[in-house]
């Protein structure tokens, strides 16, 4: 009985690992994404840049490292604030825009929160 649990935590791992990093690649790609063509705003170009701290987690994220999966707990909230805000004051698509990010921002953070769960049930 303890094998087949031991089977059961580490597929749960390996689940919330994989949807972490799907997370983490989608937001980067919707923050560069959502200030360079879907929804840029005048002269905000540079706003792009605001993806570069997670998209240079993404490759220890990729291995797994618990410290990538830290920053990235440490960085979405920041992304679903920001998207949260820019939904409920910007007009049109760049609201919907905004929508998007913060319902994926949310996802990751959730996924990653399952992560470190994941890993405490193994340990």
């Amino acid at each position: 009985l303890g094998e087949l649990r031991d089977v059961g935590v580490a597929a749960a791992k390996r689940w919330t690992l994989r949807w972490t990093m799907s997370g983490s690649i989608a937001l980067t790609l919707l923050e560069l994404l959502w200030e360079l063509v879907l929804a840029p705003l005048p002269g905000g170009r540079w706003l792009a840049l605001k993806a570069l701290p997670l998209a240079l987690v993404l490759p220890a994220l990729a291995r797994g490292a618990r410290k990538a999966r830290q920053w990235v707990a440490v960085l979405t909230p920041w992304y679903f604030a920001e998207a949260l805000v820019r939904a409920l004051t910007e007009p049109g698509r760049h609201a919907l825009v905004a929508g998007m990010a913060a319902t994926v921002a949310a996802l990751t953070f959730a996924a990653v929160l399952q992560s470190f769960r994941a890993e405490c049930r193994a340990a």
